[in-house]
């Protein structure tokens, strides 16, 4: 270990201990005070439907190893689909990489030619939340791109901009509340200094504490192998480059067993098909979601679902709404007129899922079978 690996080390440590990172002492939960808002009681609440939106990988532009940028620095990324993130109780995404303005450790890879590193502007977080999104994920394999300093920034980012997250080692839930519900949020990928996706047992502990404490608990994945030859759920361990990035069938339904009311899936970089377990929703991938200028977007990978659910207050599937996406000039997300993303969920839910109980109409309803 070098000495600026060593100061930078240090400085986590020493962040960490002073800030707790928001967590209680006894249960290692992350709770955001200025979101909280648990005066109301159930009786109180105007609705009885709750909505929660999931979207796939957000990486809006990098300045690493060179600036790839969209233009006017990224100000209108999200103006065509705002409207749509912003109908939402909770509106959540991925975000495929760290928040550092400038410098970092760059994380190595073996064979060098499979390292892709990203480093996003810090003041990119107000994007995210002048769009609606209330809760991002850290967990996934660009999570380390720069190093601790990156995982530091991206935690102060987010904090400063009041958008929730989880899935790193030192804060692998986040607790808020809203309108009189309390939510709970849990992430996992296959990546170091992120809560895994291949234990289960540690998952399921982590699921049943956030259960006890909250009303509805979201978890998001980062699993499953990469590319246009992997849009199958297959039930079975997926690898890609040698990393096991889990058997995402088995770990969605354990989740749902352990006390998890949605679960957002993504990491293939294509959408997957969708499930409803135990009257629970499963989305296996969102795919690309807004990746500007280092993603390929051909085919497949450049469409993409906003999905809408409407669950009770109990988590459980009322229906859901396939809003589709496509990316255009090098990674920008617009509304999708050819709702060819809705096809392609259909398709593969009836051949991944034959047994299923949902229905998927061309305007991208789902519902429960009659």
């Amino acid at each position: 270990m070098n000495l600026n690996t060593k100061i930078c080390t240090l400085a986590i440590v020493l962040f960490l201990f002073l800030t707790g990172c928001n967590k209680t002492a006894d249960d290692n939960v992350r709770i955001e005070n200025n979101h909280t808002d648990t005066s109301q009681t159930t009786s109180e609440i105007q609705s009885d439907t709750i909505t929660i939106i999931g979207v796939g990988d957000i990486m809006m532009g990098t300045t690493y190893p060179f600036k790839t940028l969209p233009p006017d620095d990224g100000k209108e990324l999200f103006s065509d689909v705002k409207r749509f993130l912003l109908k939402a109780d909770v509106t959540f995404g991925n975000l495929e990489g760290p928040l550092l303005t400038k410098g970092g450790t760059p994380k190595k890879c073996e064979p060098e030619s499979h390292c892709v590193a990203f480093r996003m502007p810090e003041h990119y977080a107000s994007y995210l939340k002048d769009a609606g999104f209330n809760i991002v994920s850290i967990a996934n394999n660009h999570a380390n791109d720069m190093g601790p300093e990156g995982r530091l920034s991206t935690q102060e980012t987010l904090d400063k901009y009041e958008i929730g997250y989880a899935g790193q080692t030192d804060c692998p839930t986040y607790i808020f509340g809203k309108s009189g519900i309390t939510y709970g949020f849990a992430a996992f990928s296959s990546t170091i200094n992120t809560c895994d996706i291949n234990n289960l047992r540690k998952a399921k502990e982590i699921i049943e504490n956030l259960k006890s404490k909250v009303d509805i608990v979201i978890v998001s994945f980062h699993g499953g192998a990469e590319g246009t030859s992997n849009q199958h759920v297959t039930g079975n361990s997926e690898y890609f480059l040698d990393e096991d990035r889990g058997n995402v069938y088995e770990f969605a339904h354990t989740v749902i067993e352990a006390g998890a009311d949605v679960v957002f899936g993504h990491g293939p970089h294509v959408t997957r098909a969708v499930e409803v377990y135990n009257n629970k929703f499963i989305a296996y991938s969102l795919g690309n979601f807004c990746t500007f200028g280092k993603f390929g977007l051909q085919g497949v990978l450049g469409i993409a679902p906003i999905l809408k659910l409407y669950v009770d207050k109990q988590g459980n599937f009322l229906r859901g709404e396939i809003i589709p996406i496509r990316q255009i000039k090098r990674g920008i997300p617009v509304y999708d007129d050819s709702n060819e993303v809705i096809s392609k969920i259909r398709n593969l839910t009836k051949n991944d899922f034959p047994e299923s109980n949902i229905e998927i109409d061309d305007d991208g309803n789902i519902r429960l079978s009659e």
